[in-house]
């Protein structure tokens, strides 16, 4: 039996959509194709998934279903809220998918639209829906699903936040502490300003209050220590009673994010002992105070960024992303490995992984490659200068020892990383010079899966090996699409947030690949 608030959606074309879809076949095919295929993706079970616990108000309740549809819209045309509602009036592509043909007025409210997104991060739904498209796939028969061929891989997201340096970050941070206290004692903020001795705000910029020579070092300096007194008044006015001034959640809040600035972004001067500015970035700085999730990130040495890292689980033969999330910047891309290796199991068993290298260092790539899954990716490569790096060693497993170039060897001791080869035969090495200053002599430390390591760069050194390596490309598409649809920058401020954008794009990309299925056939 339907939920009373079920989306209802006929599969027959009418005589106006008819007529509208031969205006559109040129231009609007993935149109046509969410026409065609809606009563699939939401079908009567899924929209009870969606409609689950669901407590619409108002006197005429929007079906979720509908409003799951508008949001996958709203990902491919990359509108906002405010333009979802006047597109639905007038653009006729997305009335046909809607079923609103010739409507005056939208079918839902911006603020429909927001307790919507909210919901389905509560629970999870975009998840849900991520994997509809993916049983859809199923249906069609074109793909095998008893051995699984998956691939991972990340790209940047610049973060939505405005990025800071600390002066601006520390006055932004006091600004908010001020404001938040004014609210709570219900006066001005002029009246805190003056209450608590500030003279710093209020006045545009705070390096325009401070006015100072930023080439000057004394100058800086001086001015860091006016900026701190003005915080350490502003600190001594909230201790101040009254009580509910110090409870207020809000200003806690404004005060953590104040005190969170000072510590990742001062440090104590060794010259005179007062705090300066830290010399370098602190690990997990917090670049924005708009969006305290946001981290500082790098896609390699040379391009750094600032917001979130896009990681996502795809299927190779079927072409499918299974899973898409996002996480902080500054995080190691191996922390989401387990995330994204459950999305795969959630389909069938993997036979064969190709990831990144950045993936390396979970404990479950090993894992996966011991119980019988074909990991590819490229080995980390060893460096030690000009003298000779670990790979020029030969290591026998079977023996327990380690072959050096000259020939020599040492033993693998139990319980040991290292393996230390014996002074006198290093000092009278002829190939000394090459291999090691160290008076002990050489050693060298074994990764805790240095056979699995080795397997890896023993086929990178195969013209098979190497091949096999190359079908890691098909992600780099996946990637690329991603790009096209989402943008290079966020849309929505916060980590959660952000796995619903990237997981309803993904969402898009697959149903694009049920489309090219569907004229293929």
């Amino acid at each position: 039996m339907p939920h009373p608030i079920h989306w209802s959606v006929p599969t027959a074309l009418t005589a106006e959509e008819t007529q509208v879809t031969g205006l559109i076949r040129r231009r609007g095919k993935f149109y046509l194709f969410l026409r065609q295929i809606r009563h699939e993706l939401f079908d009567e079970a899924f929209q009870a998934t969606l409609a689950a616990g669901y407590r619409p108000r108002g006197t005429a309740p929007v079906p979720p279903a509908l409003l799951a549809m508008v949001t996958l819209l709203q990902a491919y045309d990359q509108v906002s809220d405010a333009e979802a509602v006047e597109t639905a009036v007038a653009d006729k592509r997305w009335q046909l998918v809607l079923g609103t043909l010739h409507a005056t007025k939208a079918p839902f409210s911006q603020g429909a639209l927001v307790a919507f997104r909210a919901r389905l991060i509560a629970h999870d739904l975009d998840q849900a829906l991520l994997t509809r498209t993916v049983e859809l796939a199923k249906r069609t028969g074109q793909f095998g699903w008893q051995r699984l061929r998956a691939v991972f891989d990340s790209s940047p997201l610049v973060g939505a936040g405005r990025v800071e340096d600390t002066w601006n970050l520390l006055g932004r941070a006091l600004e908010a502490v001020v404001t938040c206290a004014a609210k709570a004692v219900g006066r001005p903020r002029s009246a805190v300003l003056a209450e608590a001795g500030l003279t710093l705000l209020g006045r545009g910029s705070l390096k325009a209050a401070l006015d100072l020579d930023w080439t000057d070092s004394t100058a800086s300096a001086a001015g860091l220590a006016q900026l701190l007194d003005e915080i350490a008044r502003v600190d001594a006015w909230v201790a101040a009673p009254p009580a509910p001034v110090q409870a207020t959640p809000a200003l806690q809040q404004a005060l953590t994010a104040l005190r969170a600035v000072l510590t990742q972004d001062l440090e104590p001067d060794p010259t005179t002992g007062r705090a300066r500015i830290r010399q370098g970035v602190a690990r997990g700085r917090q670049p924005s105070l708009g969006d305290p999730e946001m981290r500082h990130g790098r896609k390699s040495r040379r391009r750094p960024f600032n917001g979130y890292k896009r990681h996502i689980a795809k299927l190779v033969d079927a072409d499918l992303i299974v899973e898409a999330v996002a996480r902080p910047a500054n995080e190691p891309e191996h922390h989401v490995v387990p995330t994204l290796t459950t999305a795969v199991d959630a389909h069938g068993p993997l036979e064969a992984l190709w990831i990144d290298r950045g993936y390396l260092a979970s404990e479950a790539i090993p894992a996966l490659q011991a119980g019988g899954v074909a990991v590819h990716a490229k080995p980390w490569t060893a460096h030690n200068g000009d003298r000779f790096p670990k790979t020029a060693f030969t290591i026998r497993w079977a023996d327990r020892l380690v072959e050096c170039p000259a020939h020599q060897t040492a033993p693998m001791r139990s319980g040991l990383s290292t393996v230390q080869f014996a002074a006198p035969t290093c000092r009278a090495c002829a190939l000394r010079a090459a291999c090691t200053t160290a008076a002990s002599g050489r050693s060298i430390t074994l990764h805790p899966h240095e056979r699995f390591l080795q397997e890896l760069r023993a086929k990178a050194r195969t013209p098979a090996g190497r091949a096999e390596l190359r079908r890691r490309t098909t992600v780099e598409h996946s990637l690329a699409r991603l790009d096209r649809i989402q943008g290079k920058k966020a849309r929505y401020k916060g980590l959660r947030k952000n796995t619903l954008d990237v997981r309803r794009c993904a969402v898009v990309i697959n149903l694009q690949r049920l489309a090219r299925l569907q004229s293929a056939a």
